[in-house]
């Protein structure tokens, strides 16, 4: 089979590379891609927004399956014009990517349907908005309604935080249009999980669950990023609230998508808080998270591209999804300034890491002369599988150590409040 995938990262770069496990995959070609995965894949430099540019390739190239990963192209109905091809994919529409494009449509939904979330209110006008977050209890959550590169929210622990934020996002277009509508919600406590799974619009088959790492800083601190580091499974998603999220959330939520009149099909995230009252969504994704999928595909036992033809043909209900009994961690590792400003084209040395962990690229380019370069802002993701997780950890940071370039940043905390959650729930 020829297949095609659309993004440049480092969830783009786990995908191919599981999906080159199925013997029957000839060629994958990859949009834009990046240095590392050019290793796995053919990368042709067409960016994964233009959809036209994206249609016209699959025009003069043919391929027999295409997974659409990242989140713009999905919203900007990449999937639609490919159908209208005749082109097969992993991924839903635009009317179902819309569960994460605006974040207006997906409360609003879980209002409609009685999925547990954080209470909120929806707001178009900057003044009105400002005035709420001077009554409004605090801490408060303010979130831009469009995609924002992950950026889009802000816990604000002061009024005057909140105000900031609420300014940045309508006022100071921080987020570009994505911030002309906001939306203040509750602050929810408690531990986060994610819970990606599999859904083809009938079944729901989650995956492995993971605990992403936001903030930039050791002891999350500092601003939010894409995800400076996962471990997985998450110790606080224990059976019985699988089986709270899997009645109350996960088939609700496909539920309710069917029931607006635009089915899910694909990967959808759950980003949950398991509160005192029980889990809660934060937020959905239409897609596998990054780098949530770092550390969920090395635990996946069944062949990918299997499951993928079979969300999309509808047919999940028969296909086994399965993983390991084991645990992974993934660190990432980040250009110095990220989230803020930094500088490109630092050359990268390796070292040994390649034989001790699985290096996935995120933002990696080869200058004039041939050399690994970074290109982006997070780099590198370094993931390790074993037995345990303290061992998974142990195996990632030792990987990391071996890599280097001028200014890389890391957290060296990654996992710790996981193990700290085992610890206590095996006295």
């Amino acid at each position: 089979m020829k297949l095609l995938v659309v993004g440049g990262g480092g969830r783009e770069h786990a995908i191919i590379k599981k999906l080159k496990e199925n013997p029957a995959v000839k060629s994958i070609t990859c949009l834009p891609g990046n240095a590392g995965i050019a290793q796995d894949a053919t990368c042709v430099p067409i960016k994964a927004t233009d959809i036209d540019g994206i249609v016209q390739y699959v025009r003069e190239n043919p391929v027999d399956f295409a997974v659409v990963a990242p989140d713009d192209p999905l919203a900007l109905g990449c999937v639609d014009r490919l159908h209208a091809l005749g082109v097969k994919c992993f991924g839903p529409n635009a009317a179902a990517a819309r569960i994460e494009a605006s974040k207006v449509f997906a409360k609003n939904l879980m209002k409609k349907y009685g999925i547990p979330t954080a209470a909120y209110e929806v707001f178009e006008d900057a003044e009105k908005a400002l005035e709420y977050v001077w009554t409004c209890p605090i801490p408060v959550v303010v979130k831009a309604d469009g995609l924002a590169l992950g950026k889009g929210v802000v816990i604000a622990f002061s009024r005057e935080e909140a105000e900031a934020a609420v300014k940045a996002a309508m006022l100071e277009g921080a987020f570009g249009a994505s911030g002309s509508r906001i939306v203040v919600e509750e602050f929810l406590e408690g531990p986060e999980v994610s819970v990606l799974a599999f859904t083809d619009g009938h079944v729901v088959k989650p995956m492995v669950s993971s605990m992403d790492h936001k903030r930039v800083g050791d002891g999350d601190v500092g601003p939010n990023t894409g995800g400076m580091g996962t471990i997985a499974p998450n110790p606080c998603y224990t059976k019985e609230v699988a089986e709270r999220c899997m009645k109350e959330i996960f088939l609700p939520t496909v539920a309710a998508m069917n029931a607006e009149g635009c089915p899910f099909k694909g990967c959808l995230y759950f980003g949950l808080m398991v509160t005192k009252d029980g889990p809660k969504v934060i937020e959905y994704n239409c897609r596998f998270g990054d780098p949530e999928t770092q550390v969920v595909l090395p635990l996946l036992k069944s062949d990918l591209l299997t499951v993928m033809r079979a969300v999309e043909d509808e047919t999940l209900a028969d296909t086994p999804v399965e993983f390991s009994d084991g645990a992974a961690c993934c660190v990432m590792l980040a250009s110095g300034g990220y989230p803020g400003k930094y500088e490109k084209g630092k050359a990268i040395d390796l070292g040994k890491a390649e034989s001790m962990a699985q290096i996935y690229h995120s933002g990696t380019a080869r200058d004039g002369e041939g050399r690994l370069v970074t290109a982006g802002g997070r780099v590198l993701g370094v993931s390790c599988t074993a037995d345990d997780l303290g061992t998974a950890i142990a195996k990632a940071y030792a990987a990391a150590d071996e890599i280097s370039w001028d200014g890389m940043i890391l957290r060296r905390d990654i996992g710790k409040r996981a193990l700290g959650i085992l610890k206590e729930n095996r006295q």
